[in-house]
């Protein structure tokens, strides 16, 4: 359907196909980092500031996974970011099950098809149950690797806008799981790809990368 990844972006910031693009936002989010990357981070939906830049997890959850990230060497801009559902939904809610098959059926497909990384890192829930099968759980299947239609091997870790809502040992013993989920999928990729580097340094600022973007979406 699409020759290349400008032709898919081009089309999907004009998408008006199902009922979240006609709620109050700014209009569909892209991705961020790079196409060419061997690694690709699916999330779920756009929340209030990724509405903003047009790209997926630069708000308060976006930083997090940033230093998460980072503590395995790992920089955004080497890697392909993208999300399940490209629209916020109102209210800023998690989008439905049904609002990510309809959604990544049209876009995230082409999108994997496309950039062919070598794997995938599905974060969260809506992400798990597209990637993987609906009756997946995070909690039970969090740091397990799993098979993805498109032949690319997947694992699933917490979403970090979940480990924002914990607090004392719960959040501690959150993110030591999601630090381990990181370093079996740079491990795998070790073995893939001998001395790939995937850290830029200095790591660069997401928000002031795509401020530009951000200014033509809040005077369109």
């Amino acid at each position: 359907m699409f020759n290349n990844h400008s032709e898919l972006e081009a089309a999907l910031l004009n998408c008006k196909q199902c009922a979240l693009a006609h709620d109050p936002h700014n209009g569909p989010t892209s991705y961020n980092g790079t196409p060419e990357s061997m690694l690709a981070v699916v999330g779920e939906g756009p929340g209030r500031v990724e509405d903003e830049y047009g790209v997926p997890l630069v708000g308060p959850s976006g930083q997090l996974l940033d230093k998460a990230l980072a503590s395995v060497g790992i920089t955004r801009d080497l890697i392909y970011t993208t999300n399940i559902v490209k629209c916020r939904p109102k209210g800023n809610r998690t989008p439905t099950i049904e609002e990510g098959q309809i959604c990544a059926n049209r876009w995230l497909d082409h999108e994997l098809t496309l950039v062919r990384p070598k794997l995938i890192i599905a974060l969260g829930s809506v992400a798990l149950k597209y990637l993987d099968h609906a009756n997946a759980r995070i909690t039970k299947d969090r740091g397990k690797w799993f098979a993805t239609k498109y032949g690319i091997p997947a694992l699933a870790t917490y979403h970090p806008a979940y480990l924002l809502r914990l607090t004392g040992k719960e959040l501690v013993k959150a993110k030591w799981e999601v630090f381990y989920d990181l370093k079996a999928v740079v491990d795998k990729l070790a073995e893939l790809a001998p001395g790939l580097c995937l850290k830029s340094d200095p790591p660069p600022n997401l928000l002031e990368l795509y401020e530009a973007r951000r200014q033509k979406r809040m005077n369109a």
